[in-house]
């Protein structure tokens, strides 16, 4: 039986293995043995949260029964961005958080992420642990009987104190005179971020803010901006803020409808944040898929550059080993470690609202500040992962290195969370390196392809 945790936490398709009620079930008593064990508390309190999937309802009973057989009480929250819940575990003094939710993926997935009592999210050993006793030491919980059984309870309070937190992270700075179209991607925000940015002053147009269970991610959010970029230029908003299906990213556009992707926010908040001399260290991170076009806006600012492999929990573990303060993905996963302890779309955001206050600038004149290289990516569908440096394929892969050299770059990599490899491009001419990267593609289906 392979691993249950990924990049990301656990996920798949719900209803089918591993995403089923049982074994959802089976990780909630892993989940809270496990931490029952670390803390060495009579009773730990577990904070649940959920996007807005249909199979949410059905697994967060399969959690909470789980976690109650233990011995260990649960905190429903309900529909709450994966970053609030990371928040709450704090706030409520719990011992841990776990999401129910598949972030930027289709309606039918779903997934459970884990933050421990800090806000951060689980070191491998302890996710190791927790595989442990699902997939082998089964645990048993005929001894938790009377009242060592656990309690759920409702927090009716969490979306307000989540909002303050949010709000405080810029000083309930105001938002007056700007015009934002807000696309909620019908996922876990639509309650939580319209209200922060009109209590901010901000007059907001929102879009997709009305979740029924299967659209959420559907042609809408940080994935399918396009109707978003349409509707700034339509009202002449100042900007338009997309979110992905758990908020825990964001892609904005400028006032004229161009996409300003997670490289660029990072880059405009680093410069703003070395001249403001909160800058910590003067370095930023950032993952391998971040666009050469960044290391050159960086360098003729003098920011140095870190980077890691693809994911946000390795930038978080590098910011937290080196105390740099900020971090983040292309995708739109963006750490200001001074407000958070992971990506959060709506706070990222209203970092780069703070710029557009500050600097009294049009979001087009600070996205200035960096160029992007052309770049392409192909995804295709992989039965298997097998070492690509083993492949027949790595030949054309090293192809196309030699042919680009120092004005471009190749990276072919399996996702953490899909049955996808990622081909993915950068150099100065678009249709050469399109080619290259469908070459590539169609060697690669030939012997690995689904």
């Amino acid at each position: 039986m392979g691993k249950l945790f990924g990049t990301d936490g656990i996920r798949g398709v719900a209803n089918v293995y591993p995403m089923v009620p049982e074994e959802v079930l089976n990780i909630g008593k892993a989940v809270a043995y496990v931490f029952k064990e670390k803390c060495g508390k009579k009773k730990p309190k577990f904070v649940i949260g959920k996007d807005t999937r249909l199979s949410g309802y059905m697994l967060e009973n399969a959690l909470a029964s789980g976690i109650a057989s233990v011995g260990a009480d649960v905190l429903l929250v309900g529909p709450m961005p994966t970053p609030a819940i990371a928040h709450l575990t704090k706030s409520l003094n719990a011992d841990a958080g776990i999401v129910l939710s598949a972030s930027h993926n289709p309606a039918e997935d779903n997934g459970i992420k884990i933050f421990s009592e800090d806000g951060h999210k689980l070191p491998d050993s302890v996710e190791d642990e927790i595989e442990k006793y699902v997939l082998s030491e089964k645990v048993k919980t005929e001894h938790v009987k009377g009242d060592l059984i656990g309690k759920a309870h409702r927090v009716d309070d969490a979306k307000g104190r989540y909002i303050e937190f949010v709000k405080a992270s810029v000083n309930s700075m105001s938002l007056k005179g700007l015009k934002i179209v807000l696309d909620c991607a019908n996922g876990a925000a639509y309650n939580t971020a319209p209200h922060i940015l009109k209590e901010l002053g901000a007059e907001v147009i929102v879009l997709n803010d009305k979740p029924d269970g299967l659209n959420i991610n559907l042609d809408c959010g940080a994935l399918h901006p396009e109707k978003m970029m349409d509707v700034v230029k339509k009202e002449k908003a100042d900007i338009g803020i997309a979110l992905d299906g758990d908020a825990d990213r964001v892609i904005v556009c400028d006032e004229k409808g161009r996409i300003v992707d997670g490289d660029h926010i990072i880059a405009i908040c680093a410069i703003q944040m070395k001249e403001n001399g909160t800058l910590k260290k003067n370095h930023v991170v950032v993952t391998i898929m971040a666009n050469k076009g960044f290391d050159i806006a960086m360098e003729k600012k003098k920011i140095k550059v870190v980077k890691t492999k693809v994911g946000d929990r390795h930038v978080v573990d590098e910011m937290r080993k080196k105390g740099y303060v900020l971090g983040g993905e292309q995708s739109g996963h963006i750490i200001f470690s001074n407000y958070t302890t992971t990506g959060d779309g709506i706070i990222s955001a209203l970092q780069l609202l703070k710029v557009i206050k500050e600097k009294r600038a049009k979001l087009s004149k600070l996205a200035e500040c960096m160029n992007s290289l052309p770049q392409v990516l192909v995804n295709i569908e992989v039965n298997d992962k097998k070492d690509i440096r083993r492949l027949k394929v790595y030949k054309d892969i090293k192809s196309a290195e030699l042919k680009l050299g120092e004005k471009g770059r190749v990276l072919v990599r399996y996702s953490g969370t899909q049955k996808l490899c990622r081909i993915m491009i950068e150099g100065e001419n678009k249709r050469e390196i399109q080619k290259m990267a469908n070459g590539i593609a169609k060697v690669m289906k030939k012997e690995i392809g689904a």
